[in-house]
């Protein structure tokens, strides 16, 4: 018996398909047929897009302090880079 291959499905598909199962005009079978996945594919995804979509409206998240760290980092590296150019510029108009 030969047996399948998987498929990686891109993350829009799946959103699509999740958003799908979600409105509920069709049931978790009809959109399996449609899509060519496992019910219960659909309904893992279904799952995945609701206890994801808090994360979209949440304040304060992980990636927000993430970026608040680099954008920290990033500040300081500017104003050590800020400083060597003017001693620069001080030490060539004492050349001069």
């Amino acid at each position: 018996m030969a047996r399948k291959t998987r498929t990686n499905r891109s993350p829009e598909f799946k959103a699509k398909v999740a958003l799908a199962a979600v409105q509920s005009q069709q049931t978790t079978a009809q959109l399996a047929t449609l899509h060519g996945v496992h019910p219960i594919q659909i309904t893992q995804w279904k799952k995945q897009l609701l206890a994801g979509a808090a994360a979209a409206f949440a304040t304060g998240t992980k990636n927000d302090s993430g970026q608040a760290a680099l954008v920290t980092e990033l500040f300081e590296r500017i104003g050590r880079l800020d400083m060597e150019l003017e001693w620069l510029k001080k030490k060539l108009a004492g050349l001069g």
